[in-house]
């Protein structure tokens, strides 16, 4: 492990607690939505004071490997090394992901993500074996979430994590609002800082955009979809 990953491994087994003690986590999305009717917006505040009880559990280790995989992710804006095991949940299926994932995706360009779907999930498939794979969610407050800014519409953020392959893929994507994206440039946003703030990759994209032109999805669609990610 690298200096930073030995850091946050210490900070998680803290007390004399070892990998494998259990780590209460939040309810899945899907019992959030049973209650409510309502989908869990991340950036709202997780679950309300009266649904506090928590469902699952994961290990020290398992939840180390979420922060690590947050940290990795959002290098060097933002440090999730205090994230607590209840801004988690396990989610129930790979059908319920996915089903909330295209929601999202299809109505940003139904055209473009209607013509990659299919490669898209057989690309992840191809990676992390879906079926094999324990599905995580991270639902942070306000103060937490790196997605918390003025005009966002929606965002979601899924681990995808296999055990045997010991590999994790993170698929994380936000939508903004045009409107609030043109009130940027009212407040004399640099040019610089746009751009920097727009070509700034995540560690995965780069890779799950080699995988879907590998696997014969047309480079500017594949393109497109890493733009919306």
């Amino acid at each position: 492990m690298a200096g930073n990953d030995k850091k946050l491994y210490k900070l998680l087994n803290i007390d004399g607690e070892s990998a494998n003690d259990l780590q209460a986590l939040s309810p899945s999305q899907q019992s959030f939505m049973a209650q409510t009717g309502s989908p869990v917006i991340t950036g709202s505040g997780g679950f309300s004071a009266g649904q506090e009880q928590l469902y699952n559990t994961c290990s020290r280790k398992t939840l180390y490997y979420l922060v690590a995989t947050l940290n990795a992710s959002f290098f060097p804006d933002y440090d999730f090394s205090d994230a607590k095991s209840d801004e988690f949940s396990q989610e129930p299926s790979v059908q319920f992901v996915k089903k909330v994932i295209e929601s999202n995706l299809m109505p940003a360009d139904p055209q473009v993500y209607g013509n990659i779907q299919q490669q898209l999930w057989q690309t992840i498939d191809n990676e992390i074996t879906l079926t094999d794979c324990d599905i995580y969610s991270y639902n942070p407050d306000m103060n937490s979430d790196p997605y918390a800014e003025e005009g966002i519409l929606w965002s979601f953020n899924y681990f995808f994590y296999n055990k045997k392959l010991k590999r994790i893929i993170f698929f994380t994507c936000r939508a903004v609002s045009k409107i609030a994206i043109a009130s940027r440039y009212d407040h004399d946003m640099s040019e610089d800082m746009y751009v920097d703030d727009m070509e700034e990759p995540y560690c995965c994209h780069d890779v799950l955009k080699q995988c879907l032109i590998e696997n014969s999805v047309p480079e500017e669609h594949a393109h497109y979809l890493m733009e919306i990610l």
